[in-house]
């Protein structure tokens, strides 16, 4: 009799110690969880940063022109600024430190910060939804990436800007170029990311 209740007394310790075990895991977890930005807070800060960048420097928020800028200065590492200040862009808009060369930076430094913040920072050469549309070779992914950026940055030069040029500082200012070109990007978007992913929207498999 005494033996059978050690027995039940140690299995009832054995399981309350696993609970507090799982408790505790499920805690710490809890503090690790990655979480993403509330749209509402992204949206009003966006709106607040767009004000303020028209009262201090008079300028949209845009970078895509920044962007076209420093990659006149790379061209010039390989072929000399002769050469680059021949092409009719690249000697319109010279590369230098000025409210978008800044912006461009604090862009990539903020999404650095925001990625840290939320915890969801990693270094990954083939996300997931790619892999499972394309495969996992870092090669296609790379050059996927690069014909994906040629295309954007092409057509936001002839478009005179990007998502931030035209998409958020033309359409707050209710600039009707910009929002066709909103409504433009917004279904050629949807239907690239169908044609592309559409393998990865089948059962059981992640979906966009």
């Amino acid at each position: 009799m005494n033996n059978q209740v050690l027995d039940e007394n140690r299995v009832t310790a054995q399981i309350e110690s696993r609970g507090s075990s799982v408790e505790r895991g499920a805690r710490r977890g809890s503090r690790t969880r990655s979480y993403r930005w509330s749209p509402y807070v992204v949206g009003t800060g966006l709106g607040v940063l767009s004000w303020v960048a028209f009262a201090v420097v008079n300028q949209p928020l845009g970078i895509s022109t920044a962007l076209s800028a420093a990659s006149g200065a790379c061209a010039a590492l390989f072929v000399g600024w002769e050469d680059v200040l021949r092409n009719a862009y690249w000697s319109k808009h010279v590369a230098k430190w000025d409210y978008g060369t800044l912006f461009l930076v604090g862009t990539m430094l903020g999404a650095l910060v925001s990625a840290l913040v939320s915890k969801s920072f990693r270094i990954e050469k083939v996300p997931r939804v790619w892999a499972q549309g394309f495969g996992h070779s870092p090669a296609v992914r790379f050059v996927g990436a690069f014909i994906g950026g040629v295309l954007v940055m092409y057509g936001a030069r002839m478009a005179g800007g990007c998502t931030s040029g035209h998409g958020i500082s033309g359409t707050l200012q209710l600039a009707l170029s910009s929002w066709v070109f909103f409504l433009v990007m917004f279904v050629a978007g949807t239907l690239t990311a169908l044609l592309l992913f559409r393998k990865t929207s089948k059962p059981g498999r992640a979906s966009l």
